[in-house]
């Protein structure tokens, strides 16, 4: 960690430009980039072009939009630093639907400060965290004349959708992306004050179950007791699913589950998690969901999860329609975790409900998705330096964590350019992505701008 007259100039620039920062992140904020609704298309596609001028300021000497089956990609590059790596950051500046705008105290797409914090749809999911790399980058630029790194910066419109264009994308570009090790920072500390690197992610399928029963709805005078009620079949399918430990009862679903090692239990303990403080703050009782033999942080982070998403059929209006309703469907999803085959685990739900089903009535099943789980070797030169990046940026050494969240385009990564991954985020848990009120800290953005600027250094280092 040897500090250079360059590395103080470049902080000193960060901090210089703190304000301007801020009003940047404000300003991208209120483009309201939602892929998931088509009139927005038009300011996803805004916001792409805003991201390349923002490169183009940051002096990157290569800064353009590029299509792609659906909406479109920010791509930039600087490509002269010879001899030395070559790093590819990864972010997106889709956001998603604002919804339930009621609930937010100020306007989502304004960027409002209070508090030490900015709230503002995008903020922290994923315009501010990608803005702390292109202002790292332009302070790096200005303080030196030149970075330690080459850098390739790809900022897709599609994550908050699943980003379904992005792997034929990365398939077509693949040339364009070599590089030697991919950087994203779209994920969370473990707390404000425990600096954290993300060295697993699950991964994501989908089911769709509609069980079908009388050609229409019937009079339940008449017809109640003499066919099948399919919501009732449906709820007593999905109540198989688990059995009263909190275990997958699916054959086969636990394939490629890998135990932890006693060291790594042994790390989990001693993170600062207080599950009654936990609880509380999501507004339950306990934490008592999934498998119960296993600790809250286990489950959120090393364990799969199948879960019910949503569920409807008959009548849903006000007072009462006697009716045996004619249908009925739920939505559901796996979280993946180890080797777990989304293949696999997707034909071993199917036949499971398939099996279970009463007779009486037709089962459709559909699925979706094939992302697949992703760990980040702790080993790695490259995670070892955007370890010793965070110790300098946040003054402590970080802890290496888990989420149960997934992000698709590391899996692709994975699955399609085989590259090493540094997940480097520095959102807090708090922060309501996904929610009305989502924020960044400004002591996050601010000190994950340095961070950025140091990652540089020692990627340039421990890569060489």
């Amino acid at each position: 960690m040897v500090t250079t007259q360059e590395t103080i100039d470049t902080i000193d620039y960060i901090r210089d430009n703190r304000e301007r920062y801020l009003g940047e992140l404000k300003t991208w904020i209120a483009c309201p980039s939602v892929s998931a609704d088509p009139a927005r298309h038009a300011d996803v596609r805004r916001s792409a072009e805003a991201v390349v001028a923002r490169m183009r300021a940051a002096g990157l000497t290569v800064a353009e939009v590029l299509e792609t089956d659906g909406l479109p990609v920010a791509y930039g590059s600087w490509l002269h630093a010879e001899g030395a790596p070559t790093v590819l950051i990864y972010g997106h500046h889709d956001v998603q639907p604002e919804d339930p705008v009621a609930l937010w105290v100020s306007p989502p797409f304004e960027g409002t400060v209070r508090d030490g914090k900015i709230f503002g749809r995008g903020s922290v999911d994923d315009k501010g965290q990608v803005l702390m790399h292109l202002a790292a980058l332009e302070a790096c630029l200005h303080a030196r004349g030149s970075l330690p790194v080459n850098v390739k910066v790809v900022v897709e419109g599609e994550e908050e959708i699943g980003s379904p264009s992005f792997e034929a994308f990365l398939a077509r570009e693949k040339d364009r992306l070599a590089c030697d090790v991919v950087v994203v920072s779209d994920t969370a500390v473990f707390a404000e004050d425990v600096p954290s690197l993300t060295v697993s992610l699950r991964g994501l399928v989908h089911w769709e179950v509609t069980v079908s029963g009388p050609a229409s709805d019937l009079h339940s005078g008449y017809f109640g007791g003499l066919v099948v009620n399919p919501i009732e079949a449906l709820a007593r399918m999905i109540a198989t699913l688990r059995d009263a430990d909190g275990r997958v009862a699916v054959a086969g679903f636990y394939e490629g589950v890998r135990e932890l090692a006693p060291a790594e239990r042994s790390e989990i303990a001693s993170l600062p998690f207080d599950a009654a403080r936990a609880a509380a703050a999501l507004g339950v009782d306990g934490l008592e969901g999934g498998e119960r033999d296993r600790v809250p942080l286990e489950r959120m982070w090393v364990r799969p999860t199948l879960e019910l998403n949503g569920i409807y059929g008959g009548y849903q209006g006000p007072g009462g329609k006697t009716i045996v309703p004619s249908f009925a469907r739920a939505k559901l999803s796996a979280r993946l975790v180890g080797n777990q085959d989304p293949a696999h685990v997707k034909r071993a739900v199917r036949e499971h409900l398939e099996r279970v089903a009463p007779a009486g009535v037709r089962v459709e099943i559909e699925s979706d998705g094939d992302v697949r789980a992703v760990s980040t070797s702790r080993d790695h030169p490259a995670v070892a330096a955007a370890a010793r990046a965070m110790e300098r940026g946040f003054g402590k050494p970080p802890v290496f964590i888990g989420t149960g969240g997934t992000i698709g385009p590391v899996s692709s990564f994975d699955r399609i350019l085989h590259l090493p991954q540094v997940l480097i985020g520095v959102g807090l848990p708090d922060d309501a992505i996904h929610a009305p009120n989502e924020k960044f800290d400004l002591a996050q953005f601010y000190g994950g701008i340095e961070t950025m600027a140091y990652l540089y250094d020692e990627l340039a280092e421990a890569l060489r």
